[in-house]
């Protein structure tokens, strides 16, 4: 329920607070002293569009700000966006500024900024304004099969969310199926790659990390072996067999120290040294020996360590710079692949697993379809039954139901047909219905879902334009009827509605000639100030006769004169 309404710098408004009651909320006046700015500025308020020319002229910034009751999908509302709710009150804001040529508007809901989209998915728990000029939106087909939803009642509404269910089900383990199903190929792809470059790096047998460097030294030996040989048999030859060799010349010498050793003592290291050069020199030689016979030229084993080399390269500049990195890449890859090659789940299960939740889904829509027929069925009885005494006794409604691709919403488009003068074929309603038989539709349909909605604030902008007083009287009725479960905000032209009402408020405009200031004045109107204004609805005047009928309409509604508040004034200035 909307409790208070304040507005500052909106349109013609500078400051205006006014509090609303429970039950049928009705506000009158002469046209064009600002009631559909009240409408407005509710609508800014819960995410309807705001522009810089709705700032009062002359301001920078504005605000519009509403404290509602909290019910129970609005605390469930503010659970979920994580915003506190204390008590019972839900306080709505939003400001809006102009600086230079830009216009910024932010909203806040109990201190919390929101964003538009929050705003309007919160209205849908607060509000439903039926103003002029925005009952064909409401015709959408999403708002329809809404409606019809919402008629059905808790079962279908039930159903429709189970449905929701299965539809994430289904879309969730589908994406995985489509997820699976690139992974797979590259799956498949990677292990065709890692079999192929294991193909290769196997047979090569690499353990040594070291081995291409000891190759390539045997290579350079194997490939000069002549000359090695050559070399060293001649240093053999110097140092052994010549004539004379190194070793008889050293011998020669240790023989010539010894014969003079005995003279001077200090010869005897000397000797000593040549002793240990002979026995050196001697070994040199035996090793030059072995090491020539050892050397072989056989061109096959040359042959055979270039092949090695050669592919030890190769895999060196495919898979690493060196051969340690080509071992570390080959145990990498047969980890990988035997990693690849145990994956368990496979496209096929999931495959069925994704037919079996459609399958689900399906049959779960279908449960819908049975109960949205059997929803239809009865909502156009019930209408029907609501329309005949708003002015349209001849008026025909269907609900068609036509089978559509599922969606989380079910597999069904729902569309309202309509048909308000005989001989009319029954269409879209939203085609052909004009905004006078569209708000009556509403309004009958308001009273048909008034047992299956949460109460909530219902706005009605001259629903009652242009009809006869037998169907003004049936719209009160409508009207009153609505307000023992919601609040509703009705402006109205109609003394009959006026006169059905819980809550009366006057909308006057005044000019101060001074100040050239327009002052918009909001009246509660009690007791005798309501039949004044009665009498101005019914004739225009106040005379004995029109405030006798003023009277006489509201005994007719069986309802004393509203005392629960003192006649007050809330001004406007502009």
């Amino acid at each position: 329920m909307l409790q208070t309404l304040r507005i500052r710098n909106f349109a013609l408004i500078a400051e205006l607070e006014v509090t609303f009651q429970r039950g049928l909320n009705v506000l009158t006046g002469e046209t064009g002293t600002g009631k559909s700015i009240l409408l407005d500025a509710i609508d800014a308020l819960l995410g309807g569009k705001l522009s810089a020319r709705q700032l009062r002229s002359g301001t920078e910034q504005g605000c519009i700000e509403a404290i509602f009751t909290i019910t129970p999908p609005v605390r469930e509302w503010l659970s979920i966006l994580e915003i506190d709710a204390e008590g019972d009150e839900l306080i709505c804001t939003r400001e809006f500024s102009l600086r230079g040529e830009t216009f910024r508007s932010r909203s806040r809901v109990n201190g919390v900024l929101v964003n538009r989209q929050q705003l309007q998915e919160l209205r849908q728990h607060l509000v439903r304004l039926t103003a002029q000029g925005q009952a064909v939106q409401l015709a959408s087909a999403a708002q329809q099969r809404d409606w019809l939803d919402r008629y059905g009642g808790e079962a279908l509404i039930a159903q429709r969310q189970r449905v929701a269910a299965a539809y994430r089900a289904w879309q969730a383990r589908q994406r995985e199926w489509q997820d699976f199903a690139a992974q797979e190929q590259q799956r498949l792809q990677r292990l065709d790659l890692l079999r192929l470059q294991l193909q290769e790096l196997l047979p090569a047998a690499l353990n040594d990390p070291e081995e291409l460097t000891q190759l390539q030294q045997d290579y350079q030996r194997l490939s000069h072996v002549q000359e090695l040989q050559a070399q060293s048999q001649r240093a053999y030859h110097l140092l052994y067999e010549g004539e004379p060799s190194v070793v008889t010349l050293l011998a020669q010498a240790q023989g010539a120290l010894q014969a003079i050793a005995d003279w001077d003592a200090e010869l005897q290291p000397i000797g000593e040294l040549l002793e240990g050069a002979i026995a050196h020199t001697t070994e040199a030689a035996r090793q030059l020996r072995s090491y020539a016979d050892r050397l072989d030229a056989d061109p096959a084993t040359l042959e055979a360590l270039g092949q090695r080399i050669h592919q030890l390269q190769r895999l060196c500049r495919k898979y690493g710079p060196d051969l340690a990195s080509v071992i570390a890449y080959r145990d990498r890859s047969q980890a990988e692949l035997a990693a690849l090659s145990q994956e368990s789940t496979s496209q096929e299960s999931l495959e069925a697993e994704v037919t079996q939740l459609r399958q689900a889904l399906e049959a779960a829509s279908a449960q819908l379809r049975q109960l949205r027929q059997q929803a239809a069925e009865q909502l156009q009885q019930d209408l029907l039954v609501h329309l005949k005494p708003l002015g349209l006794p001849q008026a025909r409604f269907a609900v068609q139901l036509t089978p559509t691709e599922v969606t989380s919403a079910g597999a069904d488009e729902i569309t309202f047909l309509w048909s308000a003068n005989p001989g009319q074929p029954l269409q879209p309603l939203g085609e052909i219905a004009s905004g006078g038989e569209m708000s009556r539709f509403l309004l009958a349909l308001e009273t048909c879902l008034t047992t299956q909605q949460t109460p909530k604030t219902l706005i009605f902008d001259e629903i009652d334009a242009g009809v006869s007083g037998r169907v003004a009287a049936a719209i009160a009725e409508s009207l009153c009827r609505l307000g023992q479960t919601h609040q509703v905000l009705c402006v109205t032209h109609q003394s009959l509605i006026a006169a059905a009402a819980d809550h009366h408020y006057l909308v006057h405009k005044d000019i101060d000639s001074t100040t050239s200031t327009t002052t918009i004045a909001v009246h509660y109107l009690t007791d005798e100030a309501r039949i004044q204004a009665l009498a101005d609805l019914a004739g225009g005047d106040r005379s004995t006769v029109a405030l006798s009928f003023a009277s006489g309409l509201l005994a007719q509604q069986h309802r004393p004169s509203s005392t629960t508040l003192d006649s007050e004034e809330v001004t406007m200035k502009t």
